[in-house]
C-alpha cells in the first residue's frame, strides 16, 4: 500500500473499514483516559507493535499529541541491528521517526527475563530525559494467555495468575499502558498489513529453548481440544477481580510488617513467620521491587526457596533478585546487591 493511501486511512481513523474503525474508536477512548501530553511507544517490528504505531499515528492526526517511538536493540541475535534499521525505514514512510537504543550490557542468563528488565530500564531513562509520563506497549490477548500459562506452569499463586493489567505504575513519574490487551493478534496483523504492507517476524518466537515459545505452540492443540483462548481470558478476568479485593488486604499487611528506607528494607520476622506462604511471597516481591525499582515479580520457586532458607537457624545471608537478604535483631533485612 502506498504512503498516500496509508496516510489517508490513518487521518480518517480507519472509518472506511467497519471493524477497524471500532478498534480505533476503542483505542482512542483508552488513550484519552490516560490524559497524557506525550507518550513513548515501544516498537519491535512485529505485527503487534506496528499496529500500535499505526493506531497512535491515527490518534496523533486527531488529537495532535506528541509520540516518541523507541526500539530497544539487545544485539542478542546477529542480524538484530540490520532488522532494527529495516523497521526504522518502514515506519519512516508514514512520518514516524523511530529512535533505536542499543543495549550495551551483556545478557548471560535468563535471557528473556533480563532483556525485559533492561528494556524497561532503558525506556524509563528515555522517559526521564524527554519528560514522558506514559509508555505504551503492544501486549495483546494472546500475550495475556501465554503469560497466564507460563505462570501456571511455574506454580504461581493468585497474584501471578491474574496476569497483566491494562495500566500499571512503573515509578513515581511513569506509568505503563497496554491498550491492546483485549485484541487478538489476527486483528493486529490486519492493521499492520493494511498500513505498512508488511511486518517482521522475530526468529526467537519459534526458538524452543524459550518457555514462551513452547507455550505459544500450544495454542492450536489447545483449541482443537476445545480450550479456547477467550475462555482462558474469562478465567484470568475472574482471578483479577479476586486479586483486586486481596490487594487491599496485602497493603495493610505490608504496612504493619515492612519498614522502608531509601536503600534498605526491614521486615518484622515474628509477624512474617506466621503468615501464609502466598502472603510471604507477596511481601518479599514487593520489597525487592521497592529496592530494585522493577515491576516484574521473582519466580515463585525462587521466593519459596528463600522463605525456607530464612527458617534455618544457621541462616546468615543470601541473594535474590539483585538484593542481599540477612537477619538483624529480629528483622529480615534486604539491600541492593552491589556488582
Amino acid at each position: 500500500m502506498s504512503k498516500k493511501n496509508s496516510s489517508v486511512i490513518l487521518k480518517n481513523q480507519f472509518r472506511d473499514f467497519k471493524d477497524l474503525s471500532k478498534v480505533y474508536s476503542n483505542f482512542q477512548k483508552k488513550l484519552e483516559k490516560l490524559n497524557s501530553k506525550s507518550f513513548l511507544v515501544a516498537v519491535s517490528g512485529g505485527p503487534d507493535s506496528l499496529a500500535l504505531a499505526a493506531l497512535t499515528k491515527a490518534f496523533y492526526y486527531k488529537k495532535n499529541k506528541k509520540f516518541f517511538y523507541v526500539l530497544i536493540n539487545h544485539k542478542i541475535r546477529s542480524n538484530s541491528s540490520k532488522e532494527a534499521i529495516k523497521v526504522k525505514n518502514l515506519v519512516f514512510k508514514l512520518g514516524i521517526k523511530l529512535k533505536i537504543i542499543t543495549n550495551e550490557s551483556k545478557i548471560r542468563k535468563n535471557i528473556q527475563s533480563e532483556a525485559r528488565n533492561i528494556r524497561y530500564n532503558l525506556l524509563l531513562d528515555f522517559c526521564k530525559k524527554h519528560k514522558i509520563k506514559t509508555i505504551l506497549t503492544a501486549h495483546n490477548l494472546e500475550d495475556q494467555v501465554e503469560t497466564f500459562l507460563i505462570r501456571l506452569s511455574r506454580g504461581s499463586g493468585l497474584t501471578g495468575l491474574s496476569s497483566m493489567r491494562p495500566l500499571i505504575i512503573l515509578n513515581k513519574t511513569v506509568k505503563l499502558s497496554r491498550p491492546l490487551l483485549d485484541l487478538n493478534k489476527s486483528t493486529l496483523k490486519i492493521i499492520s498489513k493494511k498500513i505498512f504492507g508488511k511486518y517482521f517476524k522475530d526468529p526467537s518466537n519459534k526458538d524452543q529453548k524459550y518457555l514462551r515459545s513452547k507455550i505459544r505452540n500450544l495454542k492450536n492443540p489447545l483449541e482443537k481440544s476445545g480450550i479456547e483462548y477467550n475462555q482462558i481470558i474469562k478465567s484470568i478476568n475472574n482471578l483479577n477481580s479476586s486479586k483486586i479485593i486481596l490487594d487491599d488486604y496485602y497493603t495493610q499487611i505490608i504496612k504493619k510488617l515492612v519498614k522502608k528506607e531509601n536503600k534498605k528494607i526491614s521486615i518484622n520476622l515474628k509477624k512474617f513467620n506466621i503468615l501464609k506462604d502466598e502472603i510471604k511471597m507477596r511481601v518479599i516481591n514487593e520489597s525487592i521491587k521497592h529496592i530494585k525499582k522493577n515491576y516484574y515479580s521473582i519466580r515463585s520457586k525462587k521466593v519459596i526457596r528463600l522463605i525456607q532458607h530464612i527458617q534455618y537457624k544457621n541462616f546468615s545471608q543470601t541473594t535474590l533478585g539483585g538484593c542481599i537478604f540477612y537477619k538483624n535483631k529480629g528483622l529480615l533485612c534486604l539491600k541492593e546487591e552491589k556488582n
